[in-house]
């Protein structure tokens, strides 16, 4: 069977198509496309913009997927879409575009949650069988086992994403949107040697991450009004912008490694599966081996071609609902900004 998957949960149009054998094995990636849309440094990305986006890229994405995969539209068995969780006018964009494309070809239509598809898109491609799901993005902050059918949620932000605790402290800096704030504050931070004092706040399973944005934001302003230079008061060195990024990866990836290994421990699991666009994130996925090896244990991820959004885990995740006989009829092929990882049936895991 062939799915084509659109996502536009925020500000990144995917388009993907994928092959599932029919007598089982690895799914076959035929395509896996991407358009993102780039604010100005030091701003974020306003709905109406990135749906405005969204709808001018959507068709030559679709096409252009279907040329590289080499599948003609009689090919495609069905049409998979974000239902949600994400931006409303992005989602919009994109469940419009699914059902144009339903109706046009008539193909039947698949509403897919997004961090499902991520944690499927994890699953299919570092093989981990029953780990510890980390899932990390600009929206979402879970740490996620799997039972009975279900993507439980054992922790999660109680507040901001770690992914948006980051890109809006790429904005204090005024640091580049391009190619992701949260990628360039990585950079920086690997030239930073000077670890300040942040808040660290850890409950159970879960975590907060707005105070600690609000403290760093203020050591920033420090950092600019200080025009003597603003001095460690150990080694006696000028801190700096890479200081700053160094010590806010170092505290909130020590925050989420701590909840990452209670659940561990919670469920019994030996493997740690790392899915969303921090994912990418190389100091997080060395940290967590540090944690992971000390329980004799291991840690999966993935790269930016799916551990950033991406149409492919959509077509994926919608792909194995349709061969379960799951499909969305046209009356109810609407998005929603707030879907559950944990409101999904997984009838296609036993």
């Amino acid at each position: 069977m062939i799915a084509i998957g659109l996502e536009g949960s925020a500000n990144k149009l995917g388009v993907g198509v994928i092959l599932h054998p029919p007598r089982g094995g690895s799914a076959q990636i035929l395509a896996n496309i991407r358009h993102t849309f780039v604010s100005p440094p030091g701003e974020g990305f306003l709905p109406k913009d990135t749906a405005r986006h969204h709808r001018t890229w959507v068709v030559r994405l679709v096409k252009q997927a279907l040329r590289e995969a080499g599948v003609a539209v009689d090919d495609v068995d069905c049409v998979c879409y974000t239902k949600g969780p994400g931006m409303g006018a992005p989602l919009q964009g994109v469940a419009v575009s699914a059902r144009m494309l339903s109706l046009l070809w008539g193909k039947e239509l698949v509403g897919v949650n997004h961090c499902v598809g991520h944690i499927e898109m994890g699953r299919e491609i570092t093989g981990a069988q029953n780990p510890v799901v980390l899932y990390v993005s600009g929206g979402n902050t879970q740490v996620i086992a799997y039972a009975s059918q279900r993507y439980r949620i054992f922790g999660e932000a109680l507040d901001i994403a770690v992914g948006n605790c980051l890109d809006r402290f790429a904005r204090t800096l005024n640091i580049s949107n391009d190619p992701a704030p949260g990628y360039n504050i990585e950079q920086l931070a690997k030239r930073g040697k000077h670890l300040l004092d942040l808040p660290y706040t850890v409950k159970g399973m879960d975590c907060s991450f707005s105070g600690i944005l609000a403290s760093i934001d203020v050591l920033a302003a420090r950092l600019e009004q200080d025009t003597t230079g603003w001095r460690d008061e150990v080694s006696g060195e000028v801190i700096s912008r890479e200081d700053l990024c160094f010590s806010l990866q170092e505290t909130i990836f020590a925050m989420l490694v701590e909840i990452t290994e209670r659940a561990m421990a919670h469920v019994g699991s030996h493997q740690v599966l790392i899915v969303g666009g921090v994912g990418c994130n190389e100091r997080l996925q060395q940290m967590m081996g540090l944690m992971a090896n000390d329980r004799g244990g291991s840690v999966f991820a993935t790269d930016e071609r799916f551990c950033i959004d991406n149409g492919i885990m959509i077509a994926h995740a919608g792909l194995l609902a349709y061969q379960t006989g799951f499909t969305t009829a046209l009356t109810d092929s609407t998005c929603t900004q707030r879907f559950r990882t944990d409101e999904v049936l997984i009838k296609w895991r036993k």
